[in-house]
């Protein structure tokens, strides 16, 4: 298992991992298995999507905030990012991933994302392989 840290700089953002998770992947040598990408935050997810239009990325964020406004009137949570807690629980925690022939199984769009619901702030991830070998 790895831990990787990452420095947020922006109140909600996604930030394109998949680079970092393919690294390791090759770093354990694994051909075929599988990884996954876990994140302990509770206002922060991990989550598979478009990675070739930053607009996606935009468009996403900004619907969730549509979804899950920052403020509510009836929110109650006395740190006052109930929202926070609301998209990374919608986003989840982690992301399980196929690894064929040592390479990530994504589809020609797709990449890996950290999501920060609450920053900026450090944080970190996990990344774990599994062996069918």
């Amino acid at each position: 298992m790895k831990k990787i840290n990452v420095q947020t700089d922006k109140h909600d953002d996604m930030i394109d991992i998949t680079h970092e998770v393919q690294q390791y992947v090759r770093e354990t040598g694994i051909q075929n298995g599988t990884v996954m990408v876990y994140c302990p935050h509770t206002t922060a997810g991990i989550t598979i999507n478009e990675n070739a239009d930053p607009d996606v990325k935009r468009d996403m964020l900004r619907r969730l905030d549509e979804v899950f406004p920052w403020e509510h009137p009836k929110d109650r949570h006395m740190e006052g990012n109930t929202a926070a807690h609301m998209k990374a629980s919608y986003v989840g925690a982690s992301q399980h991933v196929l690894v064929h022939h040592g390479d990530l199984v994504l589809g020609t769009w797709q990449g890996i994302y950290f999501c920060e619901f609450d920053g900026p702030r450090h944080r970190h991830f996990y990344i774990q392989v599994s062996t069918n070998e």
